[in-house]
């Protein structure tokens, strides 16, 4: 496959093209990922449908006239972009804008929870083409959940495409987002809590080899948070999911921060009650199983907080500007939960230093199904450039 430094080969691996451990390669990602090709990929998808000409692309860029029109001609040849339009110029004849076409590519999402599975197919704006959700039993074994996995992501499909679903073309990658620990870089689980039979199990290997394309994997509350910053949240922010467990997101200065063993956002087994019920990490009054025995017996004032006091710590441990809480068991009481937790941070996590030093607490845009578009920004975001993915 032909690929240069600054623009892209095919978008999607030609026929008989093979990737990964023999498995049929659903894109060319390395060329994708060009540095120079990011920069362009990402003016034209925040340009949207009005478009942006290559003098623009070549002004914010940095790049030169010649290399803009290299990547946005090889962009056009693999169906990246296309023309929007001409637009006046200043002098000379009108100048040809082009815009990104969001159906040439497609990324899956994929959020295992403990006991279902949420699965959504995007474009390359990252908009919601299908969806699918089914039981899961993360404890069932490795076969059985790969093979329930396998089964609900080949299922996906693009409106009107043809009988593979998506006009003969597999997607860019698969984003799979799970309970942690884990290690992202590597692809391989830890002992997720309350499912220790996991530890050391390389999913990422074990899935693209299964379904044939890349596979990404993180820890649910990345996913989402890095599904936030993409989405055009600001800052320095944390993403709280309380759902099945409870776990964090965390966003410094725009970028997902996983930790330097990836293990950042293990925000649940805090210990608030050093003499507490037992978890199921094996330590006693965390977080997670103070708010989620809350929520069992429909406490759920108590669960908000319990949950505020571990945002209060997190506060004020890292002095973040806002908090964003999700997850099922929050989208069941949104309002009983944003109440809650707001007034224990206006309490005790209050800012200093500009505005009325009280940090904001609001629900997540994306609803139940935020992890798993978030999931599929995992395989789309460094196309445009997101290192952090």
């Amino acid at each position: 496959m032909n690929r240069t430094n600054d623009g892209i080969g095919g978008a999607y691996g030609a026929q008989g093209s093979y990737g990964v451990h023999g498995a049929p390669l659903g894109a060319n990602l390395l060329a994708l990922r060009s540095h120079n090709t990011a920069l362009v990929l990402d003016l034209l998808r925040t340009a949207g449908a009005e478009g942006i000409s290559r003098l623009e692309l070549a002004e914010r860029t940095g790049l030169t006239p010649q290399a803009v029109s290299k990547i946005t001609a090889r962009l056009r040849a693999d169906g990246l972009a296309a023309e929007a339009g001409r637009r006046a110029s200043t002098g000379g004849k009108p100048r040809t804008v082009l815009r990104l076409v969001p159906e040439a590519g497609h990324a899956v999402g994929v959020h295992l929870d403990r006991d279902e599975m949420r699965a959504v197919l995007v474009d390359l704006d990252g908009a919601v083409v299908d969806l699918r959700r089914a039981p899961l039993d993360l404890g069932a074994g490795e076969e059985a959940v790969l093979a329930r996995v396998a089964g609900v992501v080949e299922a996906l499909r693009v409106p009107g495409a043809d009988g593979t679903g998506r006009g003969g073309r597999a997607p860019l990658g698969v984003g799979v987002a799970l309970p942690g620990p884990l290690d992202h870089e590597k692809g391989v689980l830890h002992r997720v809590t309350g499912f220790p039979e996991w530890d050391g199990f390389p999913l990422r290997d074990a899935l693209a080899r299964r379904l044939g394309v890349p596979v990404v994997v993180d820890k649910d509350t990345n996913a989402a948070a890095l599904g936030l910053a993409v989405g055009g949240e600001g800052g320095s922010f944390a993403y709280l999911h309380l759902g099945t467990g409870l776990g964090a997101g965390l966003v410094m200065g725009g970028s997902v921060y996983r930790g330097a063993r990836t293990g950042a956002g293990e925000f649940g087994h805090q210990v608030v009650q050093l003499d507490g019920r037992p978890c199921t990490c094996g330590a006693r009054g965390c977080v997670e199983v103070l708010c989620l025995d809350a929520v069992a017996r429909g406490d759920v004032a108590e669960a908000a907080r319990v949950l505020g006091a571990g945002a209060a710590n997190l506060v004020g441990l890292l002095d973040i500007d806002l908090v964003l809480l999700g997850g099922r068991t929050v989208a069941a009481a949104p309002e009983a939960f944003v109440r809650g937790v707001g007034a224990v941070l206006a309490a005790r996590a209050r800012r200093e230093g500009g505005g009325d030093g009280v940090v904001p607490v609001r629900v997540a845009p994306g609803g139940v199904q935020g992890v798993a578009e978030g999931a599929a920004q995992l395989v789309l975001a460094p196309l445009f450039g997101r290192g952090d993915a």
